[in-house]
């Protein structure tokens, strides 16, 4: 039986409660994933009573969700978030309301600068007590912008939690198909006996956008392409990949090979390209002289015996020709195409993960025309993962809140993996940044090949 669960969600006016948390409380509610006595206080600094927040919801979300459904559910307390005593009123009304023997979980949907402060009034005031898993916090990225900057901040967090206690949200690791990498390949053994540098030439990780940073200026020019998706997505999915077996599926066994290959991986900061769309001088509250990169290309190693030699490509940006999350495996060449098909190119095999908009798995292959020619034509089988779902597809914040209600840390990232890749990025931080200026993906293209004369960038 679940045990009764108060979340108390900090920034339950900002985009992130609209956009993202609503619609997935109100699909676990529908879907009977959080029981009846689950509730949720909706905590902002707006001198809203409860109808007025219910109303500015219901401005702000989604029209076509049944807001309706979960209206009992929300309670809005007003709070200044640097006020001790608020804390404390707001430990009277969670015991008034539900008592003592529940689980105190909070969500800090605020800006970094907050988590502090609002770690040190939950703890202080009673609301959580450290190393009591029935209390626990779960916040967003950025975790720092450098790797001292994370440090001070999890040090600080510390004080007043266990690491058992704070979950760290990086959002890619709820989307169905990198949770499937790991039943892709250790769950079939035509993969996991050719995952390694005797079959593998080479791995591109990309994610691609084709907007601009609409309205985060503010945000994005403090992060920038390096910080806001390598850091923390892109590095994440190169640890699903380049991990070695885990002893079990368990979330701490899993984490250790993560971390594994994270200590391993070096980033050739020579061969990096970073570039900045025209237009982005211009966006809202960019300074006309930032320097803030919105596209990069990095040349990665994990220095392990499966992977040592294989070059993994990060890249990522915005203005793209497309909105996709892939990773694209390039097998070598077999040993016998030449000799058997002397006249003939075979296409190298080529496995595609789709993480985000195709969501699925290509393997392309080569295979006989039809008729009597012996003509060789590249086809692939196709897997569509989407297509499998029936209704709405799930949102990574459904899994993940449920995973967090549930104490399940599996898809949080532990501080071990922050450090980790932070100490790869770190070095290019202060790393001197030659901006490509770029207005689209052909003239990115065709700079880059320029800049990096033969060298075969795929983009």
């Amino acid at each position: 039986m679940m045990m009764k669960t108060v979340l108390t969600v900090f920034g339950a006016t900002g985009n992130l409660m609209h956009i993202k948390l609503i619609p997935a409380f109100i699909r676990l509610f529908k879907n009977g994933h959080l029981n009846k006595d689950t509730s949720i206080l909706c905590v902002s600094r707006r001198d809203y009573d409860q109808e007025m927040y219910y109303n500015h919801l219901k401005e702000s979300v989604n029209s076509a969700l049944d807001l309706e459904s979960i209206k009992d559910r929300l309670t809005y307390v007003q709070m200044d978030l640097q006020n001790l005593e608020d804390y404390r009123n707001l430990k009277l009304k969670i015991d008034k309301m539900h008592g003592e023997n529940i689980q105190s979980l909070f969500y800090l949907a605020v800006s970094p600068e907050f988590f502090v402060e609002i770690a040190k009034g939950i703890s202080l005031s009673g609301l959580v007590q450290k190393n009591n898993p029935q209390g626990r916090i779960v916040f967003e990225k950025p975790f720092g912008h450098s790797f001292e900057s994370a440090k001070e901040i999890n040090t600080q967090l510390e004080e007043y939690f266990s690491e058992s206690q704070i979950f760290r949200i990086d959002h890619y690791l709820g989307k169905d198909m990198l949770q499937n990498i790991l039943v892709m390949r250790f769950g079939n053994i035509i993969f996991e006996n050719n995952w390694s540098n005797e079959s593998i030439e080479k791995i591109d990780i990309l994610v691609k956008e084709h907007s601009g940073i609409g309205n985060r200026g503010s945000y994005y020019d403090h992060s920038g392409a390096l910080n806001d998706m390598v850091q923390s997505h892109l590095l994440q999915m190169l640890a699903l990949i380049a991990m070695e077996p885990p002893v079990t599926l368990h979330s701490e066994d899993i984490r250790i090979k993560k971390i594994e290959v994270l200590r391993k991986t070096k980033i050739d900061s020579s061969s990096a390209v970073f570039g900045q769309y025209n237009g982005y001088l211009e966006e809202p509250g960019i300074p006309k002289d930032s320097i803030t990169e919105t596209f990069v290309h990095l040349k990665a190693e994990v220095h392990s015996p499966r992977f040592k030699g294989i070059p993994i490509y990060l890249i990522t940006g915005k203005k793209m020709d497309e909105k996709i999350a892939e990773i694209v495996i390039h097998f070598k060449e077999h040993s016998l195409a030449k000799t058997l098909w002397p006249d003939q190119k075979p296409v190298h095999n080529q496995l595609v993960i789709g993480v985000s908009e195709y969501e699925g798995v290509r393997f392309q292959m080569n295979f006989k025309t039809p008729g009597l020619d012996d003509n060789l034509v590249e086809t692939s089988l196709d897997y569509c993962h989407s297509c499998q779902k029936i209704g709405n597809n799930p949102e990574a914040y459904q899994k993940l809140l449920k995973d967090f209600i549930d104490n399940n840390p599996t898809l949080f990232t532990s501080w071990d993996e922050i450090e980790a890749s932070w100490k790869i990025v770190d070095p290019l931080i202060v790393y001197p940044k030659k901006l490509i200026k770029y207005s689209n993906i052909d003239d990115l293209r065709v700079q880059i090949k320029n800049r990096k004369g033969s060298e075969h960038i795929d983009l």
